[in-house]
């Protein structure tokens, strides 16, 4: 995330719109190639494109002149008065890009708050016991426990996803109602019904990172970051073997230790880790928290299951 002193996103594309260097200025403007966006400045010089003036028109010179990639590249540039959004991809995986004025990043950071967060991890404190939550966004419900207020929720941000095979078509978080996050390992061992093999993918991974007799899902994210490769999960996921056979699956997978670079923070509420894939893709993330951490954080945890719902944290709402 960086930060550029212009006050609308029209008058970012305003002052680098005739540019002898597009790359340069980018790589210095936003501190490093961002793909394809200099393809509409590289047209300004062949073209003579005038200025824009006004959102729309930047908005149908974008449409017209951005370089983008994908199956829908008719909704993968939005631009509204106040934010950009971009979706493009690499052809190996999935890209989205932002530009976003104060103005909506003060009026809405239940949306992006997670997205503007620029440091790791996030914060870890929580709030008290009966602490109520109400996030808004739809989630996939893992039921493992009685009714209750408390929820503990489950997003992974991944090379692909497996329930989608995309990395920004997510199919949303995953949320275990009537649970805290120090119940959630011992209600995930205890399942053993064949027809967990409906569950979420992620939450048939985790509870194949749980050990036999362990009662902190917190330990099995610890795991999680010694699994080598893009898709870390043992052969026999899909067919939902009982708790025993899935565990040693999984632990014939693991590295003796997490790769270099990965990034562990487990506390009572959320435990969160960084796993380092290669040079290549870098790191894919995974949260757990309950209701107690979001109640604390409650713009970070609903704009973070929001991204797991869509790429675009604005899109259900036009005018933005």
């Amino acid at each position: 995330m960086v930060t550029v002193p212009d006050a609308t996103v029209l008058d970012w594309f305003r002052r680098g719109w005739d540019r002898d260097d597009p790359d340069g200025w980018i790589d210095s403007e936003l501190g490093g190639y961002v793909y394809g966006l200099d393809s509409v400045f590289e047209e300004v010089q062949k073209r003579g494109l005038p200025r824009p003036e006004t959102v729309d028109e930047l908005r149908e010179l974008l449409n017209e002149h951005l370089w983008i990639e994908g199956d829908d590249e008719d909704t993968f540039i939005r631009l509204g008065e106040h934010a950009l959004r971009v979706r493009t991809d690499d052809d190996e995986v999935d890209l989205a890009y932002y530009f976003v004025d104060d103005q909506a990043a003060a009026a809405s950071p239940d949306r992006i708050a997670f997205l503007l967060y620029d440091t790791w991890p996030l914060p870890t404190g929580a709030a008290e016991p009966g602490a109520v939550f109400s996030h808004g966004v739809p989630v996939r419900t893992v039921r493992l426990a009685p009714p209750g207020p408390e929820s503990v929720f489950s997003v992974r941000v991944c090379w692909g996803s497996p329930d989608t095979h995309r990395n920004l078509d997510l199919a949303g978080a995953i949320a275990f109602p009537g649970l805290t996050l120090p119940d959630l390992a011992a209600s995930l061992r205890a399942v053993d019904d064949p027809g967990a093999c409906r569950w979420p993918h992620d939450a048939r991974l985790l509870r194949a990172l749980v050990a036999p007799a362990e009662d902190d899902a917190r330990v099995a994210l610890e795991r999680y970051v010694r699994l080598p490769g893009y898709d870390p999960s043992p052969a026999s996921i899909d067919t939902m073997p009982t708790h025993h056979v899935i565990h040693q699956e999984m632990l014939r997978l693991l590295a003796p230790e997490p790769s270099a670079g990965s990034l562990i923070q487990l506390d009572p509420h959320i435990a969160q880790v960084s796993r380092h894939i290669d040079d290549f893709f870098g790191f894919d993330q995974w949260f757990l928290f309950d209701t107690r951490w979001a109640a604390a954080h409650p713009d970070l945890a609903r704009s973070l299951l929001r991204y797991a719902a869509h790429w675009d944290p604005f899109h259900d709402i036009a005018s933005k």
